[in-house]
């Protein structure tokens, strides 16, 4: 993982930009006008983005058009059943990572944490700071304070497990922290949840990056295609942000939904990963990106 004041000050700096972005209407801004409102050279400005992201300013800028959620619908749709049945579930693969994963019993749940010893800390992440938490089984919460801030994304956290032990402890997370944000190693999940939840969770599991779903094939992949609703709410309450990915979950009309740890950051996760996969692509001589239509 990159030094600590990188994470964060890229992220600031992709923030700012985001909001630019936004306020300019689907406008593309040039490099000169972007650095200039960053207060920095366009080259230095222009080296941030290829470090971060690995394009250009003006393509990123095409990833966070408005009608980019459409596209990835149109371009990189994701079939669960599809996915489930090459092996993209579960214990699949996941940001070139393998993920392995257990849940809690529902009876364990239904005791809202009780016993439960988890360990918890703050640390910088590719979309700004995150509070991580973790049990001796692996990691059980993530969630990205940029929005919320420390205060309430450790309160919404707590107030899941409310009957846990809880101790401010991030050496023991640090290791977990930096494979899930692709450092080499396995990550390894402590899933806690209700059954219903978890089954929902499990089909986020089959998303690969750079590719979305609508929260009604997630409601078809877990058996029950009436319960878009419900799904919504299930993939709100995700405790383990990014690596669990519900960010790719969208609206069938292409809006993107909700994010319960901000739009803002759920956009910057969809460009971040779009990119790259484009930019794989490109590397392996297959699907060369195309120009992303704006409005």
């Amino acid at each position: 993982m990159p030094p600590r004041t990188d994470q964060g000050y890229h992220y600031n700096v992709m923030r700012r930009a985001i909001d630019l972005i936004d306020a300019s209407g689907g406008t593309i801004m040039s490099l000169d006008r972007l650095a200039g409102e960053m207060r920095m050279s366009p080259a230095h400005f222009q080296r941030l983005f290829s470090q971060w992201v690995g394009v250009s300013p003006k393509r990123y800028q095409q990833y966070l058009a408005l009608d980019h959620a459409r596209t990835l619908l149109r371009e990189r749709f994701t079939l669960l059943d599809t996915a489930n049945q090459t092996g993209l579930s579960g214990t699949g693969r996941l940001h070139d990572l393998f993920v392995r994963w257990e849940a809690m019993s529902p009876g364990s749940y239904a005791q809202k944490g009780k016993g439960l010893q988890i360990s918890f800390g703050w640390f910088d992440s590719p979309f700004g700071e995150a509070l991580a938490m973790g049990t001796d089984h692996g990691l059980c919460g993530l969630a990205f304070t940029q929005e919320t801030g420390r205060a309430m994304a450790l309160a919404d956290m707590r107030a899941r497990w409310p009957m846990a032990d809880y101790a401010e402890a991030p050496d023991h997370l640090a290791s977990s922290v930096q494979a899930a944000f692709g450092a080499h190693g396995g990550a390894r999940l402590h899933v806690i949840g209700a059954p219903f939840q978890i089954k929902v969770w499990e089909a986020l599991l089959a998303i690969p990056s750079g590719h979305v779903t609508t929260y009604s094939q997630i409601a078809g992949a877990v058996g029950n295609p009436a319960a878009v609703r419900a799904v919504g709410t299930a993939v709100g309450r995700n405790p383990v942000s990014w690596l669990i990915p519900c960010h790719r979950a969208l609206r069938k009309s292409g809006g993107l939904g909700g994010y319960h740890w901000g739009l803002p950051v759920k956009r910057a996760m969809l460009a971040w990963e779009a990119a790259r996969a484009d930019s794989a692509d490109t590397i392996m001589g297959e699907n060369p990106p195309q120009p992303v239509p704006l409005s």
